[in-house]
């Protein structure tokens, strides 16, 4: 009979949190263990993850807003404490992982007040404000990068470098070869602002593919990610450059169109940088200025350091500096090819593997014994216990 635990992956909502949530519960699951979500509202509401998992709303007040703001978000906290520890006694996680965001922390106070044993994964080059919070408090540290802004000296022997997981559907990338790209074939371009699009990229982009020279301009097709509020302007721009473009809110098949991809111009997240370099896609960056600790930047500079990556800072980021840097990299098919190969240097292909091992080491018994999964009966959870 296989050994069954339960893990409790918890993870504010958005992408960057949900996405390597999502990647470990696939390989828990896998592994024959199962799974469940603490989130907010949005993370709920994110298509494509966590179906067939069990997925739970914890309150999670932001630490913001002054004594007032406090004070709410204190309160939020204790609930939402007090709703994960009912979640755990019918439950009985082996291990509650935490993968950052607010929702995180009452569910990581919950596990350290309960002795269940606890993680977190840091999918940035700088330490979130929550982990940063919970890392004296847990019992291993997983990363994504080796040198990790913001964590603690003292703490360095529970840290384990894993990478950051990505969907299986990424990862099958990495073993297919890079786009062909002839001297007259079509330049196929993906932008991306994140799981919210990026305004600047709606209007610098357009621009700037604009001043190519036309025969590079008439040799691509892009498909981009905008706010709902910019998306009919810049439908508008493409048609009076004669560029086809394909434009959505949300790219619900963003694996095919990465793979689909010569280029990716997007802003700098952890996820999405985990995603260009186990896919191997070269990439202009556009660090998000007004990002927490600007923990953008520091994503981007591995990347851009292996020759993966052009690093452009948003103050300097206007249609003559991406025209420039489009042509350096998309007139030369091989330089392009060899940044693809350098992105996928620095990926981490087996990280949802890592973090699975580490959190199966990291974890008990459900009650201190090993129980087989059909011996497992659930208790069902207290009636108003989760919104």
């Amino acid at each position: 009979m296989s050994l069954s635990r339960h893990y409790v992956l918890a993870a504010g909502g958005t992408g960057g949190h949900m996405i390597p949530a999502h990647a470990l519960a696939e390989e828990l699951i896998r592994r024959g263990h199962r799974v469940a979500l603490v989130t907010d509202d949005r993370g709920a509401r994110i298509p494509g993850l966590f179906e067939g998992v069990q997925v739970h709303i914890l309150p999670a007040g932001r630490l913001a807003g002054g004594p007032a703001g406090w004070l709410r978000a204190t309160r939020s906290i204790i609930t939402g404490r007090a709703m994960a520890s009912r979640l755990y006694e019918t439950f009985k996680p082996s291990a509650v992982i935490g993968f950052g965001g607010y929702p995180a922390l009452p569910a990581l106070l919950a596990a350290r007040r309960d002795r269940i044993p606890a993680l977190i994964h840091e999918q940035n080059a700088v330490l979130g404000r929550v982990n940063r919070l919970m890392a004296g408090r847990v019992d291993a540290i997983a990363t994504a990068y080796g040198h990790v802004d913001r964590l603690k000296p003292r703490l360095q022997p529970k840290v384990h470098l894993v990478g950051n997981p990505v969907r299986e559907e990424v990862l099958a990338l990495r073993e297919q070869p890079y786009p062909a790209l002839g001297e007259d074939g079509i330049f196929r371009l993906l932008v991306t602002g994140g799981s919210q699009g990026a305004t600047i990229l709606s209007r610098v982009v357009p621009d700037g593919l604009g001043l190519l020279p036309e025969h590079f301009r008439r040799r691509l097709q892009v498909t981009q990610q905008c706010r709902a509020e910019d998306i009919e302007q810049v439908r508008a721009h493409y048609a009076r450059l004669g560029i086809p473009a394909d434009l959505a809110t949300y790219i619900t098949d963003m694996p095919d169109k990465l793979g689909w991809a010569h280029l990716v111009i997007a802003r700098a997240g952890a996820s999405t940088i985990a995603e260009l370099t186990a896919a191997g896609r070269p990439a202009i960056l556009i660090p998000l200025p007004s990002a927490t600790d600007d923990h953008q930047t520091a994503n981007a500079r591995e990347m851009a350091k292996a020759g993966g990556a052009r690093m452009i800072a948003q103050s300097r980021f206007n249609a003559i500096e991406l025209a420039k840097q489009m042509q350096k990299l998309g007139l030369e098919p091989v330089a392009l090819a060899t940044a693809a190969e350098r992105a996928r240097s620095v990926g981490h292909p087996d990280a949802a593997a890592r973090l699975a091992d580490l959190v199966e080491r990291t974890g008990k018994d459900l009650g201190g014994d090993a129980l087989a999964a059909e011996e497992l009966v659930l208790r069902p959870y207290p009636s108003g216990a989760f919104a």
